[in-house]
């Protein structure tokens, strides 16, 4: 392998071609634009496969930075061609099958058809004479979460993937949050320019079963699909909204959703996989979890990159974090040695420090004390301290009508519950996932949790750090699966709660890091339904907040505060 450093200036003028068809093995004919040096010779090359239309790839001036993520921008994942050609790799952005400028059928979200597509694309670029026979995949959120799918297929000249901000199960990690439906499939089906979008549900059903299917979601009042004007129109127009009528027939995960998540298929990566997301806003919703699931799951070489998170995510297109791949590029399809893989495989971004935290594992445990937060009366959270009798449960009640929001004062309202420390007599550093365990009852046979951890400054400012989520009818927990910060619940079927019984509820909380400086506070919120709400954050992004379809009848609940079963979230406490 050659030393050096990575290619860190403009080397090459860029050569573009616009609009060049590609034939995959049942001569569909993929839309591609191909962007490479203008230079004679043969360069290493990157595949980024596009659901939402390529061109919006050129809506952004070349050399313009978007310092404010906006709704308008959110498609532009691909990169910045320009930055690759540059610095001598080919870049070859591609419509997905059946939108766009791509002929053919689109099968829903991650077809294997689409994977199966990746891999001819590959194995097409390998083969053009500009090509030197070493491709990547480069792309975040949609465009990351593809890579692991086509690297699964194992192409022969796929040499390393940097999939970030990639959700690892599909489920869990943004359409069913705890078995809650989530709207973010709407959202997907008005942002990808479907030519032929097909539902996946009626061949597995068949049509008589998947109209009763159909009509028991929209007359079941439990649900609120009827109340919902995103599951109304998905429910009614599988043609128009394929992605989400899929979501809302599977409301349990099954075949479907294992075929169509990533975590299914990271066992057979057999090429470097970067693994990265951003820490604290949206992302930690729908992509931290990737990371988690690649690093437990994919057997070759990894590294993870955790990152700071402004308000939506990141800037557009994504630069900050190109210079990191042309390092981890070069290292593994130049064979240049970048000193990348010298470094310790983990970084996490700690809020608060405003620095790095390094390891060679994640979660982190060789530095981790894992900590108890009791619950108690009066929304006191206590370190270690159990209750010593029997104290008074906290109440909350929910009418569908009356929705609550997650921006609210620390004092308890009616329409949700809080519980806080004491002001931090040092500071506190707390990286990783966490879990709520919750001795709960309701007086009706379902319900939402909808938790959030809080950093309350000394000044009292308040700031969402990181979320979790439960439909009390899929409280059963696997214990095989399950880890004590990460209760798995395997979401095969809905078990109805005994009203006015008292059982544990396991939530898994997504992992954060953060410091509370002394005079802080770690805050825990509890409600029945969420809707997005925060300041500082643009509205127009509120799929990646995890906004879901409430529960449609009024519940009760009751969080009770015992010795001998007592509530409490677990938080991992770095020792130094």
């Amino acid at each position: 392998m050659a030393t050096g450093a990575a290619r860190g200036s403009d080397e090459y003028g860029v050569k573009e071609q616009r609009d060049i068809f590609i034939a995959v093995r049942d001569g569909t004919r993929l839309c591609a634009d191909i962007y490479r040096p203008h230079a004679s010779g043969r360069f290493p090359a990157l595949l980024s496969l596009h659901p939402y239309c390529k061109d919006v790839e050129n809506t952004l001036p070349l050399g313009r930075k978007l310092k404010r993520m906006s709704a308008e921008f959110a498609s532009v994942e691909a990169g910045d061609h320009e930055f690759w050609a540059s610095r001598g790799y080919a870049h070859v952005i591609v419509d997905v099958r059946g939108s766009a400028k791509s002929e053919g059928r689109h099968h829903g979200l991650f077809s294997p058809q689409e994977a199966q597509d990746g891999y001819d694309l590959v194995e097409w670029i390998a083969q053009q004479p500009w090509c030197d026979g070493n491709v990547g995949m480069c792309g975040i959120s949609y465009l990351g979460i593809i890579q692991y799918f086509v690297a699964a297929q194992q192409p022969p000249h796929l040499k390393a993937i940097f999939p970030h901000d990639a959700w690892g199960d599909t489920y869990r990690d943004i359409l069913y949050h705890g078995g809650i439906p989530s709207v973010f499939g709407f959202v997907l089906d008005a942002a990808i320019p479907y030519r032929e979008g097909v539902a996946s549900s009626p061949s597995l059903y068949g049509k008589e079963a998947l109209a009763e299917r159909v009509r028991s979601l929209l007359e079941d009042e439990s649900t609120s699909f009827a109340k919902s004007p995103a599951a109304i129109r998905a429910l009614n127009l599988p043609h128009v909204h394929p992605i989400s009528f899929d979501t809302y027939v599977n409301r349990e995960d099954n075949a479907f959703w294992r075929e169509r998540s990533p975590v299914h298929h990271m066992h057979r990566i057999n090429v470097p996989t970067y693994l990265g997301a951003e820490l604290h806003g949206y992302p930690t919703a729908m992509h931290v979890p990737g990371v988690t699931w690649g690093w437990e799951t994919i057997p070759a070489p990894k590294k993870i990159a955790l990152r700071p998170c402004k308000a939506g995510g990141l800037d557009r297109p994504f630069y900050e974090i190109h210079d990191e791949m042309l390092r981890w590029f070069d290292h593994w399809l130049r064979g240049i040695d970048t000193g990348i893989m010298d470094e310790p495989a983990v970084k996490v971004w700690v809020r608060g420090r405003e620095q790095w935290r390094f390891a060679d594992e994640w979660p982190i445990q060789k530095d981790t004390e894992w900590t108890k937060l009791f619950l108690r009366a009066g929304g006191r959270l206590a370190f270690d301290e159990p209750p010593a009798a029997a104290e008074p449960p906290a109440k909350m009640h929910y009418e569908p009508a009356q929705p609550v929001t997650i921006n609210a004062p620390l004092s308890p309202r009616p329409e949700f519950l809080s519980y806080a420390t004491e002001p931090f007599e040092r500071d506190v550093e707390v990286v990783g996932p966490m879990a709520l365990y919750l001795q709960a009852s309701l007086d009706g046979p379902d319900g939402d949790f909808i938790v959030a951890v809080k950093e309350v400054s000394a000044e009292g400012a308040e700031l969402v750090l990181t979320r979790g989520w439960l439909k009390a009818s899929h409280r059963e927990v696997d214990p095989e699966k399950s880890k004590p910060w990460r209760p798995f619940h395997p979401h095969t079927r809905a078990v109805p709660v005994k009203p006015g019984e008292r059982q544990e509820f396991a939530i898994e909380v997504r992992p954060m890091a953060n410091l509370f400086r002394k005079g802080s506070r770690l805050k825990l919120e509890i409600w029945p339904w969420d809707f997005p709400n925060e300041p500082g954050y643009d509205w127009t992004l509120y799929w990646g907040k995890g906004h879901h379809v409430p529960y449609g009848k009024p519940v009760s609940y009751e969080i009770f505060h015992t010795p001998e079963a007592p509530s409490y979230l677990l938080i991992p406490v770095m020792r130094s």
